[in-house]
């Protein structure tokens, strides 16, 4: 394909310029540059190689949803559905908001705790009736 040809000559300039790197065309780095500097000429036809072939997929996604919607889909959401694949059992395993709230509920309407004195420690103050203790075998101040 003249897509590929087109990789390759640009692959075959590149080794021609005798470069093994350089920066990111464009940046600041890239504009210090002297314009004679190989590495110069190697950035642009990197960022060029790199154009061409991003608007090569984007002509052919939109090929694909003109004339086959389906694949065209497929393709559009094949990373999303990957990534949801491997965290969905992690997703399905956590509690939601609604187990939350069902468990909250059946936590504060649990029966009352019976108080129940224990020998050998001190007497407990009865909730709600000011005076009145549990005293092991025996409630005091009734």
């Amino acid at each position: 394909m003249a897509g590929d040809i087109t990789a390759l000559r640009a692959e075959v300039q590149v080794t021609a310029l005798g470069v093994e790197t350089w920066p990111l065309y464009g940046s600041p780095d890239w504009l210090q540059l002297n314009p004679q500097d190989p590495r110069t000429y190697a950035a642009t036809l990197e960022a060029a190689e790199l154009h061409r072939r991003a608007e090569a997929e984007r002509h052919r996604l939109d090929w694909l949803m003109e004339h086959d919607p389906e694949t065209w889909w497929r393709e559009i959401t094949a990373d999303a559905n990957d990534y949801a694949g491997r965290i969905g059992h992690a997703l399905a395993a956590r509690q939601t908001a609604e187990d939350r709230r069902v468990a909250a509920d059946r936590a504060s309407n649990r029966p009352p705790h019976q108080l129940r004195a224990t020998l050998g420690w001190p007497p407990i103050a009865i909730p709600g009736k000011p005076g009145h203790y549990l005293v092991h075998g025996q409630e005091a101040t009734e």
